[in-house]
């Protein structure tokens, strides 16, 4: 009699199926995370945070393909006979059309499941940062070294024993016995042994210099700080996370303006009243101080509600024309609180016509990630900074 026999296969692609979910899901956090950026940007959870904090964003969770019985035998949709054609009307979804009706009540369905993925605020900052760039970047006359790296180039007969090139010596073994008409590798010799040679490679980049330019005045109430804060906020992160020779100098100003650290700059406030063309007179003088523009590719950014001395928006824009002459570009944001001013800084700096300089308004927390992207985008030729 025949014997009985079992075939079996093994399927090597359910051993991948754990891994292809994971995939999907982080996709789905991306996806989700991307259509919110402009909400989640300004979080106080996020720019009060240590750098270091895993924040929580609702996802609907994945559903999978699968069979619904229906036991209670009710009337159906997408039923036929067989004698049926593309277009007839074979039934109606009473589910769905319940769920359309006007009722009122508690409802009987069972809804959508969600849970709460957690990223963390280094993944955030790479979707952020992912199209934003110094605008109008330029080769400067004095480059700084930025790391120094090793590259082997070369391969040698005498070397250090942590520098062999396995492969170059086999084939050199192999050839050496071939001379003797002998196949296959064995017996290496010294003259065999290759060594690869290592030589210092210095990468050099452009330099640049950001000067951070904030209203403390009275008139900047709690929420116009926040927002100008926030951008701030991402702005240095995002300078240090996708430059290394960038400088950023933190200017802060109502009547009078001061140099800070970074850390006065997003926690000391003040109160008076409010004189914009301290700041910039301030940032002309640690330009032509410190930074000459044929060594440095230099940015100038300034947050205020816009509430200035009239007497003072002339002079204001005398001396954003000054800086325009320095830097690669000048922006202004003003935030418009709960008390907007149709006489405005932003209203004087209208007359000026450059490129090179852009100005912004933020209404709410939603604004602060459209500014970021308007301020650095950058130009197609991206040069290394």
């Amino acid at each position: 009699m025949p014997g009985n026999y079992i075939i079996t296969r093994e399927d090597w692609s359910l051993h991948r199926k754990g891994e292809i979910d994971r995939q999907r899901h982080q996709e789905k956090v991306k996806e989700a995370v991307k259509k919110n950026l402009a909400e989640i940007v300004s979080e106080e959870s996020i720019i009060l945070s240590d750098g270091h904090k895993i924040i929580k964003i609702p996802v609907r969770s994945l559903e999978e393909p699968h069979f619904q019985f229906d036991h209670g035998k009710k009337q159906h949709a997408g039923q036929g006979e067989g004698d049926s054609s593309v277009g007839d009307v074979l039934g109606k979804d009473y589910k769905k059309q319940a769920a359309k009706g006007p009722g009122k009540g508690a409802g009987d369905e069972p809804g959508i499941d969600y849970y709460e993925a957690e990223i963390t605020i280094d993944e955030l900052a790479q979707m952020i940062f992912e199209d934003l760039g110094l605008p109008n970047l330029e080769p400067k006359k004095k480059p700084e070294l930025s790391s120094e790296s090793v590259e082997f180039k070369d391969i040698r007969k005498m070397g250090i024993q942590g520098n062999i090139d396995r492969k170059r010596t086999i084939l050199e073994n192999i050839k050496r016995r071939a001379l003797d008409g002998k196949k296959g590798v064995s017996n290496i010799k010294r003259e065999d042994l290759r060594y690869k040679a290592w030589e210092p490679t210095y990468k050099y980049e452009s330099s640049a210099v950001v000067l951070a330019m904030m209203d403390t005045s009275g008139s900047m109430g709690p929420f116009e700080k926040y927002i100008a804060r926030s951008f701030f906020f991402w702005m240095v992160r995002f300078l240090r996370t996708k430059y290394q020779n960038v400088k950023i100098n933190f200017l802060s100003h109502h009547v009078i303006a001061s140099e800070t650290t970074e850390e006065e700059f997003f926690t000391v406030g003040a109160s008076g009243g409010t004189r914009c063309s301290s700041v910039y007179e301030l940032a002309l003088k640690v330009i032509q101080k410190r930074y000459n523009p044929e060594d440095y590719n230099i940015y100038a950014f300034h947050f205020s509600d816009g509430d200035n001395l009239s007497s003072d928006n002339e002079k204001c824009v005398r001396l954003v024309q000054d800086l325009l002459k320095y830097c690669n570009l000048v922006g202004y944001g003003e935030i418009e609180g709960p008390y907007y001013f149709a006489s405005t800084l932003k209203s004087a700096f209208r007359k000026i016509e450059d490129s090179n300089f852009i100005t912004v308004s933020i209404k709410d927390k939603s604004g602060v990630y459209p500014a970021l992207k308007k301020f650095f985008s950058p130009v197609p030729e991206k040069i290394n900074v």
